[in-house]
């Protein structure tokens, strides 16, 4: 970090936290399920919900998970596949306001950034995309009146109210090259919405800065979901998270367009290991916040996964 600069807030984490070959690898021997978030949020400052990709949660689920973790703790939440990958953003007015009111205010202040992921066979298509990025709210009280608009299947179950009134930040990430083009990437500037830098040998990776804040989702390199991360990945990684925290761009970003028109403003960056597979992802994490001093405030020592017989 340059001496005398400014930076967002960096966080660092994981995708989703409960998987079984973690257990006694991360987790410590013996410990109960129902206790995995808390001791994952103690080592981290942020984690996504992947359960919200899959189905509609209750509002009890988000209250639960806002309990269990630290005062400083954000989760990002998963956009609905039922929008993304079936509806594919045909008539998704009354998904969204369901997917709002499903319980995501209940998080309060921990409600982070929600990522919307596209299947890798999805095109851009600027009409369908513009429909849909207007609908998205941009603040508490504005995904309050959208989470009202729930229809009949959230009678009973829904949650509307807002608690203060925060920003609601929006990230795409996208798995077709149709999306490399200037259109898209000026979309994303005109509405706000951040590009998912997306490190992966499968689909496209952009730096293009479309947002005042940055998404990273780190799958592996070399093989998706697999592959970890060496302290030569990790380096690189680090010199551009610390880039765009200062409110620089990195020398070797990859673009459609040029520099972003802001970039002389800090932000916050949000990244996630996503490489589950074979227990890389809470090491590697760990490791790159070390080397940005981006740890949470209560996170244990924890050794990369290869030194504890992973």
């Amino acid at each position: 970090m340059v001496a005398g600069s400014k930076r967002g807030a960096i966080r660092i984490g994981i995708s989703g936290w409960t998987y079984a070959p973690w257990r006694g690898v991360f987790y410590p021997k013996g410990l109960p399920q129902k206790k995995e978030l808390a001791f994952a949020a103690r080592q981290f400052r942020s984690i996504e919900i992947n359960g919200t990709f899959y189905g509609l949660q209750k509002p009890e689920a988000f209250a639960k998970w806002r309990e269990e973790t630290p005062d400083d703790f954000v989760f990002a939440v998963k956009g609905s596949r039922y929008i993304t990958h079936m509806r594919r953003l045909k008539e998704v007015e009354a998904p969204l306001a369901n997917f709002f009111a499903s319980g995501l205010l209940r998080l309060g202040p921990k409600l982070g950034p929600l990522l919307w992921q596209f299947p890798p066979h999805m095109r851009f298509d600027e009409d369908r995309f513009e429909a849909f990025f207007r609908l998205l709210p941009h603040d508490i009280k504005a995904a309050a009146k959208l989470s009202s608009q729930h229809d009949e299947r959230l009678a009973g179950r829904a949650w509307i109210e807002a608690e203060g009134n925060g920003p609601v930040r929006h990230a795409v990430e996208i798995r077709h090259e149709s999306f490399c083009t200037p259109a898209f990437i000026e979309l994303l500037r005109r509405h706000n919405i951040g590009l998912v830098v997306a490190d992966t040998p499968e689909w496209p990776l952009l730096m293009d800065m479309t947002a005042d804040f940055v998404y990273c989702r780190l799958h592996g390199a070399e093989e998706l979901y697999a592959s970890g991360y060496g302290d030569n990945s990790l380096a690189l990684w680090a010199s551009r998270i610390e880039a765009w925290a200062e409110g620089r761009e990195p020398e070797d970003a990859k673009r459609v367009l040029g520099p972003s028109p802001d970039r002389a403003k800090e932000r916050d960056v949000y990244v996630y290991f996503d490489n589950d597979i074979k227990v890389h992802a809470p090491f590697d994490a760990a490791n790159l916040a070390r080397r940005l001093h981006a740890e949470a405030d209560t996170a244990e020592l924890l050794e990369r996964g290869d030194a504890v017989g992973m």
